[in-house]
């Protein structure tokens, strides 16, 4: 392929990483609103959130097997199509069995898009030769913050039915244009086009490759469960524990999601400098360390600090965990590791919402470090193995 190609390519790409970013922020920040509207309790809210978490885990199984018949581009295109029609259905919900049901809907679409960008990215990190993979985690990680910060002004005087539609519309007019040019590129690893499984099929993966994607997965599971929990209880910790306005309890996840576009837009060059295996100890470490401060700090600013540092630990993680399972199995892989990785999100919001009625937010959210600390010590293990076959 080209150049112009690889670079159009490129550029198609960060825009639905960045656009799939800013959708999800934009239904993250209005969820007190939303829990407000249903009368949920914490643990009902837990367990409604479990749907875009089981949405997402499901399809996740699936993508891979669609990527290689269709095509990484057309599942990204057509995930990115339902992941901004469903967004604006959860403020039409008044229970938590309608919102659950709608979310199921959403993480599906949000588990699918994931998958195909994912797989076409590695596939562009393998034609580039160069560790950018993190570049396109921080479009996603800027389009969060851009979503949040709006989310943030119009929080007090838009309602999430006017917002979040709002989202969907200028989503699908992305979707139009980026979708254009990525269905122009040619895919690096060619669709299948259903050809019998001896002629389409995957070569099977031995047993050391198996185990290496598996432990890529775990550090993606740590990674996605501290993400997940900023996203979905982040807002709601700054705005009843610490008594912050809804403006400014939106702010919080801004804070988070600018901490990992930096920590992202340096990581190729991080990448370079420190290896893989030393990029994610540094990271787990760093994260650990940020979350304790985050869940128990007595004021908003401290929080807001410790959410920051918690970015910036957890903002390589994903992407190197994700990459490298993807680059040993192809989408397959991608799925494995992806699905692995939102089985985080899958355990963490009804975990933290039960923890939270059991003991206090602030003592779940510290859960995030601990496995944060899990993430370093994998990759500590693992060490010598990683740098021998991936890392």
């Amino acid at each position: 392929m080209p150049g112009p190609d690889l670079v159009r390519l490129r550029l198609a790409l960060t825009a639905f990483f960045a656009l799939d970013g800013f959708v999800f922020a934009g239904w993250v920040v209005r969820i007190p609103a939303i829990k407000e509207q249903t009368g949920a309790s914490a643990s009902a809210l837990g367990l409604a959130l479990l749907g875009v978490s089981a949405g997402a885990v499901i399809t996740m199984t699936l993508t891979g097997r669609l990527c290689r018949r269709y095509g990484s581009h057309l599942v990204t295109v057509v995930c990115a199509v339902l992941l901004c029609l469903s967004v604006g259905l959860p403020p039409l919900t008044h229970s938590v069995l309608a919102l659950g049901a709608v979310l199921l809907l959403f993480g599906a679409a949000y588990g699918g898009i994931n998958v195909a960008f994912n797989s076409a990215a590695v596939d562009l990190v393998a034609a580039l030769k160069r560790p950018i993979m993190p570049s396109f985690h921080a479009a996603f990680s800027l389009g969060g913050m851009i979503g949040a910060g709006l989310g943030a002004l119009v929080a007090g005087s838009l309602s999430p039915t006017r917002h979040l539609w709002g989202l969907a519309v200028v989503g699908l007019l992305v979707t139009a244009v980026a979708g254009r040019a990525l269905m122009r590129c040619e895919p690096l690893t060619p669709a299948d086009g259903g050809r019998r499984p001896e002629q389409g099929a995957p070569r099977r993966l031995d047993r050391r490759t198996r185990a290496l994607v598996i432990v890529f997965g775990l550090i993606a599971l740590c990674t996605a469960y501290g993400e997940g929990a900023l996203a979905d209880w982040g807002a709601l910790h700054l705005e009843q524990d610490l008594g912050a306005s809804p403006g400014a309890a939106a702010v919080g996840y801004s804070c988070f999601a600018l901490a990992m576009t930096i920590g992202r837009l340096t990581g190729t060059t991080l990448l370079e400098r420190l290896g893989r295996t030393r990029t994610v100890l540094a990271g787990g470490s760093t994260a650990a360390a940020g979350m304790l401060l985050g869940a128990l700090a007595p004021s908003l600013w401290a929080a807001l600090l410790g959410y920051a540092i918690t970015g910036i630990g957890l903002a390589n993680l994903f992407p190197v965990a994700v990459e490298r399972a993807g680059a040993l199995a192809g989408p397959g892989g991608v799925a494995t590791a992806s699905t692995l990785g939102y089985g985080g999100m899958l355990l963490g919001p009804p975990a933290i919402g039960f923890m939270a009625d059991w003991f206090s937010l602030p003592a779940a959210l510290t859960s995030v470090a601990v496995l944060a600390a899990l993430a370093t010590l994998i990759g500590f293990a693992t060490r010598h193995v990683n740098a021998d076959r991936a890392m």
